[in-house]
């Protein structure tokens, strides 16, 4: 197996390490992964520059770009060939319900499933993540289920972990996204020379946590594995609209 690693909190993260230490047991690792901290960078290109790859002493690659432009500059510029599978994290934070829409990590993932290939994204599901050993051990596990029965066709999947012991997780469970309600507004402040500056709010507290969703499964102990698409029609809403138009 080749592995593809990537994540969107810089090449230097203590998460990147540990998912890379752990999945060497596996097959071969290639990391690539942003030269700083791009959390929140979703599924952005760089288009209006070139980028440069540079290695660190870890031997990880680092690009001065974003996770997706990681990833497809690994896939299609610097490898042979397309990897086994693309692994993006261990993320510093949950990725969960609407969250993933601007996840650097999630994108990464979603940049390996759009080229053809399987990925998983991993987050540890805390604000102050310890546990990194519990979140690369669960990557592990899925890995070695995947090499052991593999799916039909390339799948993507949204792995969230309780920022817990190992031996403390209750199991794995399949979940769908949750709900957030709408995020705080930015907050407006100065700069050191009084000029007006804005930082974007917190994100809004859950408002759908039910059973069966990631919310709920991370609460109670479980690992959350949530199988995502890139197809973004509104099936529900095509008959809606259909109407609509031929009004």
């Amino acid at each position: 197996m080749r592995f593809l690693l990537s994540n969107d909190d810089g090449y230097f993260a203590p998460g990147i390490l540990a998912l890379a230490d752990a999945l060497r047991e596996e097959g071969e690792v290639i990391v690539c992964a942003p030269e700083r901290d791009r959390s929140g960078a979703s599924n952005s290109l760089t288009l209006d520059r070139p980028l440069s790859v540079r290695k660190a002493p870890s031997g990880f690659l680092y690009v001065n770009g974003t996770p997706t432009d990681c990833v497809h500059l690994a896939a299609t510029g610097l490898m042979d060939t397309l990897p086994d599978m693309v692994v993006a994290g261990i993320n510093h934070g949950a990725n969960m319900g609407d969250d993933t829409i601007y996840s650097g990590t999630v994108a990464a993932a979603t940049e390996g499933h759009l080229l053809g290939v399987p990925a998983m994204a991993i987050s540890l599901a805390s604000r102050n993540p310890q546990h990194f050993a519990t979140a690369a051990k669960v990557a592990r596990d899925l890995v070695q289920r995947f090499i052991q029965s593999p799916f039909a066709a390339p799948v993507l999947l949204n792995v969230n972990v309780p920022d817990i012991p190992y031996a403390e997780l209750k199991g794995v469970q399949m979940t769908r996204l949750g709900r957030r309600h709408k995020s705080s507004g930015v907050i407006q402040s100065k700069n050191p020379r009084g000029e007006t500056i804005w930082w974007v709010g917190p994100v809004g507290e859950v408002s759908h946590a039910g059973e069966g969703t990631d919310f709920h499964a991370v609460a109670h102990g479980y690992v959350s594995v949530t199988p995502l698409s890139v197809d973004l029609t509104a099936k529900t809403q095509l008959d809606l609209v259909s109407a609509w138009l031929s009004d």
